[in-house]
This record gives C-alpha cells, structure tokens and sequence, in this order.
C-alpha cells in the first residue's frame, strides 16, 4: 500500500484511538498524536497517552481546553456519580459521561492544528455499536463536521480538501479489538476508566465494556497483565 503523506489523529489514549492510530501508521508516512487535556476528572490518561506516542515514536501534541466551565458530564464534574455499565445502557439520551458537543470541540481544533502545519488528513475513533446515544459519534456527525471544515478553512479558497477518517464506525468494541491486533496494537498502555485510579476500578461504564470485548475476543487485557508485571518486578 502506498502511504499518503500526513495524519493528524485524535488520540486519548484508549482502546479506540489506539486502535486508529496503528491504521494511521499503516497508511499515513507521518502522524501526529493529538491529545486533550478538557479538565477531566484525571490526568493519567493524558500521561499513558503520551508513553504510548512516544513508544511509536511518534509525536503528540497536547491541548488544553476547560470542560468544567460548560459542565453537563460526570466526566468534568466530580460531584456527578459515574454510571455503572447498566445505567449507561439503558437510557435513549445521552448517558452522565457525555461530555456536550466534546467531539465537535475536539475536531474544530484538531482542523485547525492540521490546517496550521498543511495536513488535511484527520482520523478519530468514533463508533456507536456499544454506546449508541452518544450523538457526536455518529456517521451523520462525522459527515457534518467534515462538510462544516471544508466550508470554514482554506479548503474554501481552494486548498486542500480536508477528510475526517472514522474507521471503526459500523464496529463494536471487540471489532476494534480484533482490528487493533491485525494492525500490531500494543495495547498494554491504553487507558479507559472513567474513575481515573492507577488500576482501573471495574465498576464504571467504560471498565464494564472494556472487560466485556476483552472476554469476547478471548484474550487477557494487555493493560492488566503489564500491571501484573510491574507489581512482581
């Protein structure tokens, strides 16, 4: 396959941008890590985002924008309980963790970033199958975001047209898994609890479907066992 030239992607570090920048790698000659830094309730995301970037060697870039002024989401205030994997699936709205129009936010500065240093490629972990009433997840979403780029940036004058990638769309979180595997993902520094502890708490919605696709997929999650590691060395 030959690679085109540049990817910006948005990278939290979790099993889904993980996942999306290993088919970044695959396909782009370069990539950039793009991480935000929203004022959610923990910063070792941010911290294990930026070890597995660095173990790609690839370049990550942190950006700092503060959710807890707009509020809204257990994920950026603390005096909101996280929700358990049933209570997030059982609601048609959108669940405590859903952070209002984040994605949205995370894509208009992510084009901006791309658009400052020439790239016009952008790719991103969305998908719905397991949490379908987040509604900035969306093929629709995508779709609108890409077109509302294109209208305000220099694709408008007549530069380059930008592309928001979303390749897990259409998977679940054990298809993003399996996905991950073909590509090579090293998973073990991939963080997911909402809770934010060094080993994550179990309970919350995000622990609850991270075990899940694991046990689906019929492997150990790699983050467990480094831990195990460590804690024996």
């Amino acid at each position: 396959m030959r690679k085109k030239p540049a990817c910006v992607v948005l990278f939290s570090g979790g099993l889904d941008s993980t996942t999306v920048l290993y088919w970044a790698v695959a396909r782009f000659r370069d990539v950039y890590a793009l991480t935000f830094d929203y004022g959610q309730r923990h910063r070792l995301e941010v911290r294990l985002a930026r070890r597995a970037a660095r173990r790609l060697n690839i370049p990550i870039t942190v950006l700092k924008v503060d959710f807890r002024s707009i509020g809204g989401s257990a994920l950026t205030d603390p005096a909101r309980p996280l929700p358990g994997l049933k209570a997030s699936l059982r609601r048609a709205s959108p669940p405590a963790t859903y952070v209002p129009f984040r994605n949205g936010v995370f894509l208009a500065l992510a084009a901006a970033w791309a658009e400052a240093r020439g790239v016009s490629d952008l790719a991103c972990g969305f998908h719905v199958l397991d949490s379908p009433d987040y509604p900035d997840t969306t093929p629709a979403f995508v779709r609108a975001m890409e077109k509302a780029v294109n209208a305000g940036s220099k694709a408008a004058l007549g530069g380059p047209r930008v592309r928001i990638h979303a390749p897990l769309l259409g998977l679940d979180k054990a298809g993003v898994i399996r996905l991950g595997l073909e590509l090579g993902a090293d998973y073990s520094f991939s963080y997911s609890c909402y809770a934010g502890g060094e080993r994550p708490c179990g309970r919350c919605a995000a622990c609850g479907l991270r075990a899940a696709a694991w046990r689906r997929v019929g492997k150990r999650d790699p983050f467990l066992e480094r831990l195990e590691k460590e804690a024996r060395s």
